[in-house]
Formats: C-alpha cells, sequence, structure tokens
C-alpha cells in the first residue's frame, strides 16, 4: 500500500474514532501515550488496512480496557510479593535491554515456563501489567530519548527445555496470546527463536506455511543460542543472559541470580513491581482482588494454528513412545522388527536391519 493510501486509511480511522462516545476516547489516551497515528497504523495492518474492520477492532479493545478496568492495572499489585515472585519462577519473562535504535528487548523462557505455581487468572493480570508498563512508561521513555516515536519491542523466545508436556500449557498460552492479538496487536517488531529442539523445528515446518506473510517476516529461527546474529542489534549488555555464550542452553535462574532478566530481584521486576505499589498507595486502598479477564474467542485462523501444533505435539508423542518401547524391545532381548511399534510414517523411513549373529543362528 503506497504512503497516501496508508494516509487516507488512518486519517478516515481518526473520523470514526472521533464518533465514539467520551469514555472510549479517554481510554485512548492511555493506548496511544501522545502517539496516536502509529496506534491507529498498527490496528490497521492487524486488519489489512480494512478501515471498517480496524475500527471495530480498535473500539472492541477500548470497551475491553473498560470493562476490565484496564487503566488502573499499574494501581493493582499483585501481592504479596511472594505471590509476584512465584509468578516470576514459573513464567520466565523479562526485559534484558534495548537494540541499538531503542526497542526495548524483551527475554522470554518459551520452554521452560511450567504456569504452576497459582491460579491462570494471575498470569493473565501479570503480563497485561507488563504490557501496559511497556507501553505508559518504557516506550515512551525512549521515545523522547531518540527523538521519535517507538513503539514496538523485540522478543527473544528460548527453546531450551521444549518438550512434549507444553501441551499441558496451551490453554494459558492460548488466553495470553489471544489478549495480545485482540488488544496489543503489532507490538512486537521481530520475533528471535533460539536453542530451538527437535520438536519445535517439526512443529515450525507444519505451522510456517499457515501464517501470513507479515507474521512469516516477523519471526527469526537463529543458530544455537543466536549470539553472533543478535549482536547486530544490540550490545552484549543487552543480550538475554541465555544468549551471552553459545552453548548457554538454559534460561534456568536462581531466585537470586539477578543477572537472569527473569528473576524478581532482577532491576525491571523490581522497578515495575515497587511502580506499580505505590502506584497503589497513592489510591485510597491497595486492592486486593487479582484481575479476572474474560478471554475471547479465538480468530479462526489462530485457533487453527493451535489446532496443528497439538495435532504435531502428538504425532511426536506417538513417535517417540514407540521409539521408547522398541528400544526397551531390544534392550531385553527382544527381536520384533521396528514396525511392530513405529507408526507406518517413521518405519518406511528406517533403514532395513542389519543381520545379527544372533538373527542368523
Amino acid at each position: 500500500m503506497g504512503a497516501a493510501a496508508c494516509d487516507a486509511a488512518v486519517e478516515e480511522l481518526a473520523r470514526l474514532l472521533d464518533q465514539v462516545d467520551a469514555p472510549l476516547k479517554e481510554t485512548f489516551q492511555n493506548v496511544h501515550q501522545g502517539y496516536p497515528t502509529e496506534t491507529l497504523l498498527r490496528f490497521l495492518k492487524a486488519r489489512e488496512w480494512h478501515v471498517s474492520k480496524a475500527r471495530d477492532m480498535l473500539v472492541d479493545s477500548l470497551n475491553w480496557r473498560i470493562k476490565y478496568e484496564i487503566d488502573s492495572i499499574l494501581e493493582t499489585p499483585i501481592i504479596p510479593a511472594d505471590l509476584y515472585r512465584s509468578i516470576r519462577d514459573t513464567h520466565l519473562v523479562g526485559l534484558s535491554g534495548y537494540s541499538k535504535e531503542g526497542r526495548p528487548v524483551f527475554a522470554i523462557g518459551v520452554g521452560l515456563s511450567t504456569y504452576d505455581n497459582t491460579l491462570a487468572h494471575y498470569y493473565v493480570q501479570s503480563h497485561i501489567q507488563i504490557n501496559e508498563y511497556r507501553d505508559r512508561i518504557i516506550l515512551p521513555t525512549v521515545s523522547k530519548k531518540f527523538g521519535r516515536p517507538i513503539s514496538t519491542c523485540i522478543k527473544v523466545l528460548d527453546m531450551t527445555g521444549l518438550k512434549l508436556s507444553a501441551l499441558n500449557h496451551m490453554k494459558i498460552l492460548t488466553a495470553i496470546s489471544t489478549v495480545d492479538d485482540l488488544n496489543y496487536p503489532e507490538k512486537t517488531e521481530t520475533y528471535y527463536i533460539v536453542n530451538a529442539p527437535y520438536i519445535f523445528s517439526a512443529c515450525w515446518k507444519v505451522v510456517k506455511p499457515l501464517l501470513q506473510e507479515r507474521t512469516r517476516k516477523k519471526i527469526h529461527v537463529l543458530h544455537g543460542c543466536g549470539r553472533d546474529e543478535l549482536l547486530k542489534i544490540m550490545d552484549h549488555s543487552s543480550l538475554p543472559h541465555f544468549c551471552q555464550q553459545e552453548g548457554s542452553r538454559s534460561s534456568k535462574h536462581s531466585p537470586k541470580d539477578i543477572d537472569s532478566c527473569f528473576s524478581f530481584d532482577h532491576p525491571f521486576h523490581q522497578e515495575l513491581y515497587h511502580y506499580i505499589e505505590e502506584q497503589g498507595l497513592n489510591q485510597e486502598h491497595i486492592k486486593q482482588e487479582s484481575l479476572h479477564v474474560n478471554i475471547p474467542e479465538q480468530d479462526p485462523e489462530d485457533a487453527k494454528i493451535v489446532q496443528v501444533i497439538e495435532a504435531e505435539f502428538h504425532k511426536l508423542g506417538v513417535q517417540q513412545n514407540a521409539l521408547w518401547q522398541l528400544l526397551q524391545h531390544r534392550l531385553t532381548g527382544g527381536e520384533a522388527p521396528a514396525s511392530r511399534y513405529l507408526p507406518a510414517s517413521v518405519s518406511k523411513r528406517m533403514p532395513a536391519p542389519t543381520p545379527t549373529a544372533r538373527s542368523m543362528v
């Protein structure tokens, strides 16, 4: 789409937004943080430049913010602090630094996050708080520093430890991704995948063709920990801890290891938590309850991708179990052929067995 057409779409969307009620306009202030044009562009991109669809998406998001009081979520600390610490220990995410262009770099330990220390809505609340702190505090700050709008971030996803058991987390991962897709569209400039095991590579082959071209271009699967590639866009001090040396294939950290941006003791999480705590104290009372957000239905295309991932995980699970049974059988002296245990798609790819002294007797 040409520049003139883009400008016309932004102007049309802005005109439609002028017609909404005052409460929606007020919460829109918290969304755009002084950069309304960039915000409108994000929603237009998310809806392939269909102005009416972008308007509906934006209005739905603004109503969501009002319904669940998202504007005051940075005044609602997750208390006690030990509860927040337990979230940080099981949902591995943090700010590791900034790119050379000023974009914040968020590290996410996909493979080792377990989401099993508390109720799901606490994880969703914490995720939204990080989003809002990024959009209301971090991005406006770096925009002023660099003298230009910076409205997106970079995400480095560590796949260390990814296992078939990740299927157990699919519900909460879907909830978080749906919140992002519908209310924080186009906030990530680039996704970098590092330390990818075979299970990721197998799923990526079937998922990649289903993604929109715009999304595919954002995702880069790097070799190993990705250090050399990432150093082209950020300084060493901004590298996530799991990317700082080749072979450091682990997101694991000690609860007291402040070098890990996942840790509650890391400066980012300390700053975030104390900011929310102080904002809460400025109110008449700190809200004790957690945020319960009803997750709307996924976009049909996104739901299809989730189904494909689940199917691929199940297929890999069948193959893994079959190979394990085969190994056990061989170790205990069994003579049954591999095809008895393996799916046809796998057994066809296996070479013919080499005759052994025992088999020739």
